[in-house]
């Protein structure tokens, strides 16, 4: 049966997001030392010993068979009083891989029923899309952000309309691909904001060569008698010009003053496609462009800082029209509050494809603090860049932090770590497809820390081995590569040296590899942790109608492919 345009599907209840959520942590309370554990001290810390009680080639054969075959047990349903059968009461190592996998899929996204499908989504937000049509993503983007941009455009669109929006706040938009066709297939008009200076004039310069393309797709339409609605909405006069000015270096934060400098005019015979500069502070664990307090307490922000919803400053954006020949006259008073009522009187609907770290986190936070954002579509990516309030042990109260979101967690003072953040970024769909770990590479650089650590005495560096092992063409090579990066002198380490420490590991390769494989499988329970505090998190506000976690992409060809989507009370039509 077709849903009625207009009723969104059911979403998940606040109680039963932060059921899932308890027993989620519960598990991982006692799985997560297995991720915590940094992979260059495998063989330095005996990881395997300290975390493992199965033997390797067991926990290899058993993780590379599908689910049923490597359970043994596929009748048997997972239940949380099957965690002393997992991992040992005394030891705390693992000591059942078959039921160890049981639970890692048991507690995945698509286990828990925590999601809503895409296909309900569209559904419910299905209407006509009066965008530009014939655009191929594929002509000017790889197949991945191909593959993104047209799944989350379509969303987006639909969302959009949905909520009778015309304004895309896109945050970290890149080099541009979202916000350009966001622009030009859909007819939105998208402010596109980053930190990167670079990705900034990069986007500006790609946008001017899509409209070549835009306007290329626009004859071909107009030869063909089935796209007539395209020319009648190509028809329409163009009533604005925008003109873009980029933030100046000084980072922003709740105190500093807005600065600006002229960047030019673009006059576009396209949609509007914005895209700004905002500086961030190098130093600080958020991004501080006045939306990481997000303080209930307007009074304590400047009027700058609320121009276009914290995000971008008053002058960032200047909307006038083309027969306004004195508005050059016009006093700068005049200007900057004619800028703010034009700004604030356009709701929109804030989106972030791959938003690195607390950014997706605190674009969540500008959705719920500001009332001109009607709608939220988020899919964040690099959790090892995530903030932990509680990583350190450290009750700074008045800083924001990118994990955790929720108050059960808060409550709780729960914390991945950095190294369990960094393996919730590993794609077990690709690794399940044959896209196999790079074990040796692992290997090389596990051994290397052995022998820093023995030879030089030197157990924790703040320089880096970096992507040597591509350069490299033996492991003695990698070794005196290495060593010279971190400027340690390698002439007192002869060759016999270096390839005794080879000899002594290598045939411990397949602990490595087990032990990573352990890794990778548990990885999507991390990345659930993460993408339910957010959900949860939302849920805690009571001004959103609806929220919930949708699978937007194929996750072998983008690992990252949940997105968080809440809508605001009383602003669907």
């Amino acid at each position: 049966m077709r849903r009625a345009r207009g009723a969104m599907p059911a979403q998940l209840p606040a109680a039963e997001a932060e059921a899932g959520l308890r027993r989620l942590a519960r598990f991982l309370t006692r799985a997560l030392p297995l991720c915590r554990a940094h992979t260059t001290e495998f063989y330095a810390r005996g990881l395997w010993e300290q975390l493992v009680a199965a033997r390797p080639e067991v926990v290899l054969q058993t993780l590379r068979r599908p689910l049923p075959e490597a359970s043994g047990i596929a009748a048997v349903q997972w239940d949380d009083d099957k965690f002393s059968d997992v991992f040992c009461e005394n030891s705390s190592k693992l000591i059942n891989v078959p039921l160890f996998a049981l639970a890692a899929k048991h507690y995945s996204l698509s286990s828990l029923g925590v999601c809503t499908p895409l296909e309900e989504i569209l559904e419910a937000l299905r209407g006509d899309s009066q965008g530009a049509s014939g655009i191929k993503t594929d002509e000017f983007m790889n197949n991945k952000k191909s593959h993104e941009v047209q799944a989350m455009s379509e969303l987006v669109d639909k969302i959009a309309k949905y909520c009778g929006l015309k304004q895309v706040i896109d945050i970290g938009s890149g080099k541009g691909y979202l916000s350009s066709f966001l622009s030009m297939q859909y007819n939105l008009k998208v402010y596109g904001i980053d930190s990167s200076k670079t990705n900034t004039n990069g986007a500006h310069e790609r946008n001017r060569k899509l409209k070549k393309h835009w306007k290329a797709y626009q004859s071909r339409a107009r030869a063909n008698s089935e796209t007539q609605g395209l020319e009648k909405a190509n028809d329409r006069p163009v009533k604005n010009e925008i003109k873009c000015k980029a933030i100046s270096e000084k980072p922003l934060n709740n105190n500093s003053s807005l600065q600006s400098q002229d960047q030019g005019t673009t006059q576009d015979l396209v949609p509007s496609c914005v895209f700004t500069e905002v500086s961030i502070s190098e130093t600080s664990k958020q991004t501080e462009i006045n939306f990481a307090q997000a303080q209930s307490d307007e009074s304590k922000l400047s009027e700058e800082a609320l121009a276009l919803l914290s995000v971008l400053p008053a002058d960032a954006a200047e909307v006038f029209s083309s027969s306004q020949s004195n508005y050059g006259e016009i006093c700068e008073e005049e200007k900057r509050q004619r800028k703010m009522a034009f700004i604030k009187a356009k709701d929109c609907i804030m989106v972030g494809l791959h938003t690195c770290g607390d950014l997706a986190a605190n674009t969540l936070r500008i959705f719920t603090a500001k009332p001109e954002i009607k709608a939220v579509c988020s899919v964040g990516c690099c959790y090892h860049l995530l903030s932990e309030q509680y990583e350190n042990q450290e009750d700074c109260t008045e800083e924001v932090w990118g994990f955790p979101m929720c108050q059960y967690l808060k409550d709780k003072g729960w914390c991945c770590g950095r190294n369990a953040r960094m393996s919730a970024c590993l794609a077990l769909e690709r690794v399940a497809v044959g896209q196999m770990l790079p074990t040796e590479s692992l290997f090389y650089r596990a051994v290397l820390q052995v022998i820093i650590e023995e030879i030089y005495g030197v157990s924790k560096s703040d320089r880096h081995v970096g992507k040597i092992f591509s350069k490299s063409s033996s492991f003695l090579d990698y070794v005196r590569k290495s060593l010279k990066k971190l400027e340690l002198d390698d002439s007192k380490l002869p060759d016999s040296c270096i390839m005794d420490y080879y000899e002594k590991y290598k045939h411990r390769m397949n602990e490595l590899e087990a032990f990573n494989m352990l890794k990778v499988v548990l990885a999507p329970c991390v990345e659930v942790l993460i993408l339910l505090d957010r959900l949860c998190y939302l849920k805690e506000q009571n001004n959103i109608a609806w929220s919930g976690l949708v699978k937007l992409f194929d996750p072998v060809k983008s690992p990252r492919c949940y997105a968080v989507i809440a809508l605001k009370k009383q602003s669907c039509l």
